[in-house]
């Protein structure tokens, strides 16, 4: 790399996109100090990182940190008018004229927006509505064709959220799905831990404790496969949360059980 480096007439910067992706930063060292210890001679050389992760600076080693000298430049979330003006120059790359409509790239911004401002989503959401409507002999991308591609999309990345979960999550999860299946939700920790605990005696593997499948269950909600409420009843039964399914058992149920299967 750096005769390729060395090549180079002028000034080069070098762009590191998804630079917390790097396990060894004795990489990042040992640019910043390439002028110096002789591995780049005459070229103007700098180096920018981009990262999602606002805590990755503090994860470098203190001589990365110190030989860097950094300058940090934040750049907010997109929001949806920004994102109109990106989907809407993707869309005159990757489809046909007037194929899609002004009322779909703004509700592919809006479900971006509402994503933390996150582009890759909306521009996702976009493609799998295009595939929607070529799969339906459809000229144009209409709005039907947004929702099911929306529909489709949360439901990969709940298969994906259960798939890379641990292995008790799971199991508090499907303790959760048996619970459904008897038409035992919304219930309380409580029930779902006595019938976690009867699955791991099946499974043949030792049980965590009532508080570890309370602290799975927020986990859960956290990823949208669950939710809860919460409801208090006074000095006598105080507060507590009763949980349930956000999705259909249908659609978690399969991706959960060969998982489970691998792990087991």
């Amino acid at each position: 790399m750096f005769d390729e480096i060395n090549n180079v007439d002028g000034t080069l910067i070098l762009i590191l996109d998804e630079v917390d992706h790097i396990k060894d930063d004795s990489l990042l060292y040992k640019l910043s100090r390439a002028h110096e210890d002789g591995d780049i001679i005459d070229t103007f050389f700098g180096v920018v990182g981009i990262s999602n992760d606002l805590r990755y600076r503090e994860n470098l080693s203190s001589k990365v940190q110190s030989s860097l000298c950094e300058k940090v430049v934040s750049f907010s979330a997109y929001d949806a008018d920004e994102l109109v003006e990106v989907l809407s120059q993707r869309t005159q790359v990757a489809f046909h004229e007037d194929a899609v409509g002004q009322d779909v790239i703004s509700l592919c911004a809006a479900y971006g927006a509402r994503n933390s401002g996150d582009a890759r989503k909306a521009l996702d959401l976009l493609l799998e509505s295009g595939d929607i409507a070529r799969s339906s002999d459809s000229d144009t991308v209409e709005i039907e064709h947004v929702e099911q591609a929306k529909d489709r999309l949360e439901t990969d990345q709940l298969l994906e959220g259960v798939k890379n979960y641990s292995t008790h999550g799971k199991l508090t999860l499907l303790a959760l799905i048996t619970l459904a299946e008897d038409k035992k939700t919304p219930c309380r920790s409580r029930s779902i831990h006595k019938r976690y605990v009867k699955i791991c005696e099946k499974e043949v593997c030792e049980p965590v404790s009532n508080r570890a499948v309370r602290d799975y269950l927020s986990e859960l909600e956290v990823l949208g496969i669950t939710s809860s409420e919460t409801f208090n009843d006074g000095k006598d039964g105080g507060k507590y949360k009763k949980h349930q399914l956000r999705r259909s058992v249908s659609e978690i149920q399969g991706a959960l059980t060969e998982s489970l299967t691998a792990d087991l």
